[in-house]
Formats: structure tokens, sequence, C-alpha cells
């Protein structure tokens, strides 16, 4: 499939084009241009609020754990943390992590202690 975007960026009022293209194992008459977009506006929906939030929030791109298993259990963590707070309806993570952070017996009430 190829996908066409067009973004304007804010700050500048530049208009950027990009052509993407991806790999479906749809078969032809069930991957309609609609269906496509919405997979991929699917796949963004995780991407930003999941991924964003943990390379934003947590800094996970620097973290220097990255022996064994490791890096798996921090980010099974980090998820259980954004889970947590957002079961809370927070919608600011970093506020909220700022929050428990001042006084970590905070945490417990997000854990139903």
């Amino acid at each position: 499939m190829q996908i066409r975007r067009t973004r304007t960026i804010l700050k500048t009022g530049k208009v950027e084009e990009e052509t993407v293209f991806g790999i479906t194992s749809l078969p032809a008459a069930k991957a309609d241009p609609c269906k496509l977009a919405q997979y991929v506006r699917g796949h963004w929906s995780i991407e930003n609020s999941l991924h964003y939030v943990r390379d934003f929030t947590f800094d996970e791109d620097r973290s220097q754990v990255r022996k064994n298993a490791g890096p798996r259990v921090m980010a099974s963590l980090r998820n259980l943390a954004i889970s947590l707070i957002r079961l809370k309806e927070s919608n600011n993570i970093f506020k909220t992590l700022r929050f428990i952070g001042r006084n970590p017996e905070r945490a417990l009430s997000f854990i139903g202690l």
C-alpha cells in the first residue's frame, strides 16, 4: 500500500509531504482505502498513547537497563504505572508521577491500598 501524507509545521507554516509504503496481508478485495486508513490510524493511536508517554515521561530511550530481561521488565513496569494512572482518570501522566514522587506513599492509592 502507498500512503501520501501532508502536514503543516505550526511554527513555520511550512508544508511537508511524504510518501510511505506499507505491507498488509489483507486480500485486495478487503484492502480498501478506508480500512487501510483505519489500521494506520489505529497504529498511530497506540504509538501516541503509549510509546510517546514512555519515551517522553520516563525518558525510556536513555535507559541504562540493557541486559537479560531488564529492558522487558522495566517496560512492563512503566506500562503498569501508566495504566494505573489512567485507571484513576488522570490525564497528565507526567504531573501525576511528580505528585506521587513528592510522597511515595501516594502510590498506594493507585493500587487500591
